[in-house]
């Protein structure tokens, strides 16, 4: 494999597991000088040590970060700008789903707080080293579970009823949204921002080694031989951080390497404004509140 990403600064979150550790380990062989980001010390650690041993990459590090703590991603993200003075890519991976909505330390929906506003958050605390490093990127996991969402900016941070897949559904929507209105707001700089969805994977994500009770494990072990593998998951994700032909994509939605129109909710810039706005506050409100 080529070395044609020396010299880039990558930060991953969710890179100890399925589609983010997949492409930790191609970012890693390709030379990039890589931070993952993870909340167990000890498997974190143990995924450094297998990605440095099968790249022979020494540019490798990890940042320990609570990613349902907003004030704990602030402080990452301090951390990560003290070790470095510039940033080429940062992925946006990490995620959770749960079987029902479920309250998170912050006084925010769990699901919302880690999908949407820790994204946020970590995106927001690094924009100074983005919009300086040229033709940097933010790219952001969300889902075609998109396609069910449905966003109240009064009720979904705080709201713990309905199922959990569809707080799910609802904070891969807040992700698309999230992409477009910082694309806009990225304008002026060679700066871009794009998301995607990986598909079917398998891996512990999910149905895939959790308890989502009884109906979705079973629609999940049947997807099961039909899912991809994290490798496949990730490849739409690389694709979008390193490729030259992916430039030219700005706040778009992908799958498999085409920008493709997600759900009407996805598509209201003054939906995107107002989220951007809220999600302001709410951190603000989180961080404020921890120190």
């Amino acid at each position: 494999m080529t070395q044609d990403l020396l010299g880039k600064v990558i930060l991953i979150t969710g890179a100890t597991d399925g589609i983010g550790k997949a492409a930790a380990a191609v970012l890693a062989r390709r030379g990039a000088t890589l931070t993952i980001v993870g909340r167990d010390k000890q498997k974190t650690e143990k995924v450094l040590s297998e990605l440095k041993s099968t790249s022979e990459n020494p540019n490798l590090d990890l940042l320990l970060c609570d990613l349902s703590r907003l004030a704990d991603v602030r402080r990452a993200a301090e951390e990560f700008k003290a070790r470095h003075e510039r940033l080429d890519v940062l992925v946006n991976n990490a995620g959770a789903t749960f079987k029902k909505p479920t309250m998170g330390p912050d006084g925010f929906e769990l699901t919302f707080a880690l999908n949407h506003l820790a994204y946020f958050q970590l995106t927001t605390s690094l924009l100074d080293l983005l919009r300086k490093t040229p033709d940097a990127r933010v790219v952001s996991t969300s889902s075609s579970m998109q396609a069910r969402g449905k966003l109240d900016l009064a009720k979904t941070p705080t709201s713990l009823a309905g199922s959990g897949p569809a707080a799910y559904a609802t904070s891969k929507l807040a992700n698309i949204l999230f992409t477009r209105e910082l694309q806009r707001r990225l304008g002026g700089t060679t700066a871009i921002a794009n998301c995607f969805e990986p598909g079917t994977v398998r891996t512990q994500f999910g149905g895939f080694g959790s308890d989502q009770g009884f109906l979705l494990n079973l629609v999940y072990t049947l997807a099961k031989p039909f899912s991809s593998t994290p490798e496949q998951g990730a490849d739409s994700l690389i694709w979008l951080a390193t490729a030259p032909e992916a430039a030219t994509l700005r706040g778009e939605y992908v799958s498999k390497r085409r920008a493709v129109t997600p759900q009407k909710q996805a598509l209201d810039p003054k939906l995107a404004a107002d989220l951007w706005t809220l999600s302001e506050e709410l951190c603000a409100k989180a961080v404020a509140r921890a120190d």
